[in-house]
């Protein structure tokens, strides 16, 4: 509640209070109540004045002295304790020579016919007032609620947008790292903004808007305060579910109002996060065109057709789900230019954990080259996460700066899930989990073109892991080779052979690791073309939604029920070779997997330098133990 309105209420509940005093003004500060007996004696004794008589009362002044005789002890003490004059009040009788008496003891009286409007209006208006009070006040916190910068309902149809100058951003393009390419798309709006002549005068014109396409936590909202800050403008930001209301017709109106807004305060830039809330494609679902949501688009469609461009306002709009928008949203004179942010690379990674360990104290023992190398598809915000975390857990142990195994530590935590100290497995369990686990790292260690491993663990983590095996690639790749999806085929179900191997029994804890390689042997077949009995076809039946983002209904199959039978026939052989290959892989190294184990068995966690000393001492070939490119960390985990 603002100043202004906050001054409003009190002010009705001041005059309320205001003529509530006026009322008791007039009334004696002490009225004793007689009984009529009482009420004729004290006037035989001469000790009333003043006696006004209406509807059956009689009120008046009280002389204290005297009435010993006629009052009971109670009623003059009363008198006593309140001090200063004294009114009365009595219930009259029928008396006929009542007015005979007044005369004789000479007392002035009269009757008047009260006015009671004043007590007709305070009980007629004041609750109304009350009530509206009450009301006005759970507006007002309605509508901040729902209105989160303070537009209350009697503001609905106002654009909630929030106004940041330059200074307010606080953020540059040097606060922005590993999407060089997306900043120098961007550069350009700053240059437009800036020195829109120099485009002018060879007859350009201004994009109208930049559409800011990436996965969450890449650094569309990031870039888009970067410009604003870059460009020295203000810069309207708002989400897209902002514009969306349960009264018709309001979402429009905050879409005009805030177009509205960005000319009278141009030069400057919009900003519209999550625009897939707003921009939904038209004509979608079963409540036909006339949906809220469709006027709202409908109206931010004709307002960027009527925008004029060289008035220097340019429309930044973010989101990750470009499939779902609208194509006329999408087309040029609207949303001129698209750009697409993707994770970012070995490099970008460097990049970005250089930017966020700025104000951060770190120990000369912290590589971040190897961080990087270490969190594959890490976007912005996670590698953020992974510095605030590292930080955390060094300010709780006290430390005066963080090093390496504080990153390592929250690495764990985001990648495998927080540890689960007070989970104690049975020594079967614990055994079968560790040469699980040993698996999967010694034949990773065997195959040339599989992961380097960086760390097994046994310690259970998460919700339903008991171990893993992290490995991380050398460098980034973007094509995987058929020989490299053979070997991650076989590092996916080394722990599982493991346990056939060394107990002749299985456990449950292979069910991930099962589904992923039957997932990427279906994918071979189907999708890459990489079955000589198939051929070069793609069997792709993805499932189609019945709605935009509705339920999804089986795609109708494109093959014949023969080519069914064959790809699973397919699928099957692809990974009967992969378990027949680390069948012989682990029965040759049999006593390296029972070290392994062991050390596992015995340590908890296995770390690179440890397992290279174990491989070192081990009689498999050095040629088998190359180390590749391939899975993000975590993925040999069972």
């Amino acid at each position: 509640m603002d100043k202004k309105q906050t001054f409003s209420l009190w002010y009705v509940l001041a005059a309320l209070v205001g003529l509530i005093l006026m009322q008791e003004l007039f009334t004696p500060r002490h009225t004793q109540t007689l009984t009529y007996s009482e009420f004729k004696q004290a006037l035989v004794a001469g000790k009333l004045d003043d006696v006004v008589i209406a509807d059956g009362i009689a009120t008046g002044k009280l002389r204290a002295e005297g009435l010993e005789q006629i009052l009971p002890k109670v009623k003059l003490e009363a008198l006593k304790r309140a001090g200063g004059e004294h009114g009365f009040a009595t219930v009259l009788v029928n008396d006929p020579g009542l007015v005979a008496q007044l005369d004789v003891a000479k007392v002035r009286y009269g009757s008047v016919r009260e006015s009671k409007w004043l007590g007709a209006l305070i009980s007629w208006v004041a609750p109304a007032l009350v009530f509206f009070g009450i009301w006005w006040f759970l507006m007002k916190r309605m509508g901040g609620a729902m209105g989160g910068m303070g537009h209350g309902m009697l503001e609905i149809g106002k654009s909630k947008a929030r106004v940041y100058m330059q200074t307010e951003t606080g953020v540059t393009f040097k606060d922005v790292a590993g999407i060089d390419e997306a900043r120098e798309e961007l550069m350009e709006v700053v240059e437009f903004l800036k020195n829109p002549d120099r485009y002018k005068r060879l007859g350009g014109k201004i994009p109208k808007g930049v559409l800011i396409v990436g996965a969450p936590g890449t650094g569309k909202t990031l870039l888009a305060k970067a410009v604003a800050g870059e460009a020295g403008v203000p810069f309207l930001s708002l989400s897209g579910s902002e514009f969306v209301e349960m009264f018709v017709g309001v979402g429009a109106a905050r879409v005009r109002d805030l177009f509205e807004q960005a000319a009278a305060k141009a030069p400057c830039i919009v900003f519209i996060d999550e625009i897939d809330a707003l921009g939904k494609a038209r004509g979608v679902g079963l409540s036909g065109g006339h949906e809220e949501h469709e006027q709202t688009l409908n109206q931010l469609l004709a307002e960027m057709d009527g925008f004029d461009t060289n008035r220097g306002v340019i429309i930044l709009a973010a989101t990750n789900r470009p499939e779902v928008l609208d194509p006329a949203l999408l087309r040029p004179g609207r949303f001129d230019r698209h750009i697409a942010i993707d994770r970012p690379d070995l490099i970008g990674r460097r990049q970005i954990l250089e930017v966020h360990v700025k104000h951060v104290k770190l120990a000369p023992s912290v590589d971040l080259a190897v961080l990087a190398a270490r969190t594959p598809g890490f976007a912005g915000a996670d590698l953020a996460n992974l510095v605030n975390e590292a930080t955390l857990r060094a300010a709780k142990r006290g430390k005066d700066a963080v090093d390496m195994q504080d990153f390592e530590e929250a690495l764990d935590r985001i990648v495998a899930g927080l540890e689960k100290k007070n989970r104690v497995m049975n020594p079967t369990e614990r055994k079968f989990v560790a040469f699980h686990e040993a698996g999967h790292a010694l034949v990773a260690e065997m195959r040339k073109n599989a992961d380097r491993v960086t760390k097994v663990s046994i310690i259970p983590r998460g919700i339903a892991a008991l171990g893993y095996t992290q490995q991380s690639p050398t460098e980034d790749r973007y094509l995987m080779r058929r020989s490299e999806l053979l070997d991650r085929l076989d590092v996916l179900l080394a722990g599982r052979v493991a346990e056939q191997l060394v107990f002749e029994d299985v456990s449950t804890g292979a069910e991930n690791d099962l589904q992923r390689a039957t997932d990427l042997a279906r994918h071979m077949v189907t999708h890459y073309g990489m079955s000589e009995a198939l051929g070069l076809a793609t069997y792709d039946a993805r499932p189609a939604p019945l709605f935009l983002n509705g339920p999804t209904l089986p795609e109708p199959r494109t093959f014949s029920e023969r080519t069914a039978e064959a790809i699973d026939g397919e699928v099957r052989r692809l990974l009967d070779e992969a378990r027949d290959r680390v069948t012989q892989t682990l029965r040759t190294n049999r006593e390296t997997l029972e070290a392994l184990a062991a050390l596992l068995l015995e340590k908890e966690v296995v770390d690179r330098a440890m397992l290279d000393s174990l491989m070192a001492a081990s009689t498999a070939p050095a040629q088998l133990r190359v180390a590749a490119v391939a899975l993000p960390p975590g993925d040999g985990a069972s």
